[in-house]
């Protein structure tokens, strides 16, 4: 049997409420039950029902983010199980398996890579004095992570185990890379704008600020050496102080 759209529709909404819960021994386990709830119940009845929710009681750590897919497969999963279909794995060696490499991929992408990038965005922004630098920075993040949690639930339920390919050739770990170096160039553009501006409100020739380009290929340089982003930012804060005292 097919979940009804009503079903499907408020097991994506409960994705929301994943960490809504947490204990030290299962993590977000209660969260999964309640998210697969709703289906669990269309599916089963009676001891099938208890037996369902035992499947999904025990430990579960994921990116919030990067669940949708494996709550897609899930509800997927079960489908067939009830159909009678032959799947070549079960619903809690599906979870122990992904559960893991998407919370690195999850952490790296959109704490590491989105949301410093949408920081840096919101900057330019906040420098020229812009009421929108809060807005752009919310939706700069908020509009990657809910279209992975749209798309990833619709191709988790639609493909099963297999959307693990589909992720996979997203290449969201390469993503991730590009959005820290895109975060790097733009707080070495960044610190050379306000370099630039600065001399020339001093009466410095402004030219010199431009000096500071070198920065972007430095920070690019470190990152690639592991240097953490928030490390670099905190260096660009103290050089751009630093020139401004200099400068004054």
């Amino acid at each position: 049997m097919n979940l009804p759209a009503l079903t499907l529709i408020r097991s994506f909404f409960r994705m929301f409420l994943l960490q809504g819960s947490w204990n030290f021994e299962r993590m977000q386990n209660l969260g999964v039950i309640y998210i697969v709830g709703p289906a669990l119940k269309r599916l089963y009845q009676g001891d099938d029902l208890r037996e369902a929710y035992q499947r999904h009681i025990g430990y579960f750590n994921t990116h919030p983010f990067m669940a949708a897919p494996v709550f897609g497969a899930i509800l997927c999963l079960e489908e067939k199980r009830v159909a009678g279909h032959d799947v070549s794995f079960s619903v809690e060696d599906f979870k122990s398996m992904i559960m893991a490499p998407y919370a690195a991929i999850g952490d790296a992408l959109f704490w590491g890579g989105v949301r410093p990038l949408a920081a840096c965005t919101a900057l330019f922004f906040a420098v020229k004095g812009s009421l929108l630098a809060p807005f752009v920075m919310l939706g700069c993040f908020n509009i990657p992570h809910l279209l992975m949690r749209f798309w990833g639930f619709i191709q988790g339920y639609s493909r099963g185990v297999s959307v693990v390919e589909l992720v996979q050739r997203r290449r969201l770990p390469d993503l991730a890379i590009r959005c820290k170096e895109g975060t790097l160039i733009l707080l070495g553009g960044l610190c050379a704008y306000l370099v630039f501006v600065t001399c020339g409100r001093h009466g410095v020739e402004a030219g010199w600020g431009l000096l500071a380009l070198p920065i972007i290929y430095i920070y690019i340089w470190l990152s690639r050496k592991g240097l953490s982003t928030l490390f670099l930012t905190l260096m660009t804060f103290i050089l751009v102080m630093t020139l401004f005292q200099v400068i004054a």
